[in-house]
């Protein structure tokens, strides 16, 4: 009977998958313009099981948009985050703030398509937009941003390098 009730766990073992993930975890500011479409962003992330940091702000009214994409920046940089949005107006000034930290690869995006050579190419690990892009048209940003691995091919390997190196030399 023992070799029995082995088997038979031994069968119940071999029809157990174990699945491991890593939980990723998403950091996101704006600036005044866009803090009405930040808040659907960390919805729509949440109910797809993401962990959302909002670094803000929380309130109407303008700020400062460097403030809140050195935040994001930070973020990252520190391994606290894997991945941040930013919105703001155009998207501009948030990426260029953003640039600004060591490690960070803030990509000004409008499309998809932009998104998807972000990440293949340059390993973005921000990404920042405008606020005026349709819903639809963010949360196909958004899907693309986080689903899109980089290519690890060895001539972007290099070029991120390259782009993470003092190049003041």
């Amino acid at each position: 009977m023992t070799t029995a009730v082995v088997f038979f766990l031994a069968l119940i073992y071999n029809e157990i998958k174990v699945e491991a993930f890593v939980l990723t975890k998403v950091c996101i500011a704006s600036d005044h313009h866009g803090l009405e479409v930040k808040k659907k962003i960390v919805d729509y992330l949440t109910k797809k099981n993401y962990e959302v940091l909002d670094l803000g702000p929380d309130v109407e009214g303008a700020v400062d948009y460097p403030i809140y994409a050195k935040k994001v920046a930070k973020s990252i940089a520190s391994g606290e985050s894997n991945f941040g949005i930013l919105i703001c107006a155009t998207g501009i000034g948030m990426s260029i703030a953003c640039n600004r930290v060591k490690g960070v690869r803030c990509a000004h995006v409008e499309n998809p398509m932009d998104v998807k050579h972000s990440r293949l190419d340059n390993d973005a690990n921000v990404i920042a937009f405008s606020s005026e892009l349709k819903t639809y048209e963010i949360y196909d940003i958004l899907d693309m941003f986080l689903t899109t691995e980089f290519s690890n091919e060895e001539r972007h390997i290099r070029r991120v390098k390259m782009i993470d190196e003092d190049l003041d030399d």
